[in-house]
C-alpha cells in the first residue's frame, strides 16, 4: 500500500502549475509567431508585385524604380554615411515633438477634461486652432522662431499635442462617475484622485492617444522640414523630387514607414506592460 503524503501532493500540484504555464506561454509564443508572418504577407506580396511590374517594363524606372534600384540608392546612402544622419536627425525631431506635445496634450486634456469651467473656455479655442492646416504654420513659425531646430520642433509638437488632448478629454469626460464617487467617500481629492483613480481607468484610451499622436508627429515631420533643412528624411523626400532621384524618393518613403511602424511597435509593448498593472 502506497500513502500519499501532503508533500507528494504538493509537488505533484506544482509539477502540473509548471507544465500548465509552459504550454499556455508556448502557445503565446505560437500566436505571435503567427501574427508576425501574417503581418509580413501583405508587404511580400506587394513587394513581388513590385518587382514583377518593373521587371515588366510597365514603368519606366523613372515613374516607378526597381526594388533592386531602391535598395542600391540605400547603400550608396550609408556608404557616404549621410543616410544614418538622416535617419538620426529626424527620429530626434520626431521624438522631442512628440514628447513636448503629449505631455501638454495630456496636460490640458486632463485640464479640460475635468473641469466644465476651463472645457467652456477653452474648448472653443482649442477646436479651431485644430482645424489649421499642418502647412499653414510654418510661415509663422519661421517668423517667430526662424529656421532653426526650434520651429521643426514645435511643428511636429502641435501636430502631436491634438490627438493625445481629444483623447485624454472624452476619456476623462466618460469615467464611471460612481467609481469616483467611491474614491472621494474614501478621500480622494485633487490630484490624488486624479492620479490614482481617474488617470488608471483611461489608461488604454491614453495610449490610444499616444499612438495616434506619435502617427501625427511623423505626418508632421514632413512638413517641418520643409522649413529650410538641409538634412532629415523630410528633407530627403524633397531633394530627390527636385533631382529626379525616384529611387531615393521611394527609399525615403519606406524608411519612413518601417521607422515609423517600429516606434509604434515600441509604444505598443509599452501599452500592454501600462495596462496591465494599470487598467
Amino acid at each position: 500500500m502506497s500513502v500519499t503524503g501532503p508533500h507528494t501532493t504538493t509537488a505533484g500540484e506544482e509539477a502540473i502549475a509548471t507544465r500548465d504555464l509552459s504550454r499556455a506561454a508556448s502557445g503565446r509564443r505560437a500566436g505571435a509567431n503567427r501574427r508576425i508572418l501574417l503581418g509580413l504577407l501583405v508587404p511580400a506580396v506587394l513587394l513581388a508585385l513590385w518587382q514583377a511590374t518593373t521587371a515588366a517594363g510597365l514603368f519606366s524606372p523613372v515613374q516607378l524604380p526597381a526594388p533592386s534600384a531602391v535598395l542600391a540608392a540605400g547603400v550608396d546612402l550609408a556608404q557616404r554615411g549621410t543616410l544614418w544622419t538622416h535617419i538620426g536627425i529626424s527620429t530626434q525631431r520626431v521624438l522631442l515633438g512628440f514628447g513636448i506635445g503629449a505631455a501638454l496634450g495630456l496636460a490640458v486634456g486632463a485640464l479640460v477634461g475635468l473641469s466644465r469651467a476651463a472645457d467652456a473656455l477653452l474648448g472653443p479655442t482649442i477646436g479651431a486652432v485644430r482645424a489649421v492646416p499642418s502647412l499653414a504654420w510654418v510661415p509663422l513659425l519661421i517668423l517667430w522662431l526662424k529656421i532653426g531646430e526650434d520651429s521643426k520642433v514645435v511643428l511636429i509638437a502641435i501636430g502631436a499635442f491634438f490627438p493625445i488632448f481629444t483623447t485624454v478629454y472624452l476619456a476623462l469626460r466618460h469615467v464611471d462617475k460612481n467609481l469616483v464617487e467611491a474614491a472621494r467617500a474614501f478621500g480622494l481629492n485633487g490630484l490624488r484622485l486624479l492620479t490614482t483613480v481617474q488617470l488608471p481607468a483611461v489608461v488604454p484610451a491614453i495610449f490610444s492617444g499616444l499612438r495616434l499622436a506619435l502617427a501625427q508627429a511623423w505626418l508632421f515631420l514632413v512638413a517641418a522640414e520643409l522649413i529650410a533643412s538641409s538634412m532629415g528624411l523630410g528633407f530627403l523626400l524633397t531633394d530627390s523630387q527636385n533631382n529626379g532621384r525616384t529611387d531615393r524618393l521611394f527609399l525615403a518613403i519606406i524608411l519612413l514607414a518601417v521607422i515609423g511602424k517600429t516606434t509604434d511597435a515600441l509604444l505598443g509593448i509599452a501599452e500592454r506592460k501600462a495596462v496591465a498593472r494599470w487598467a
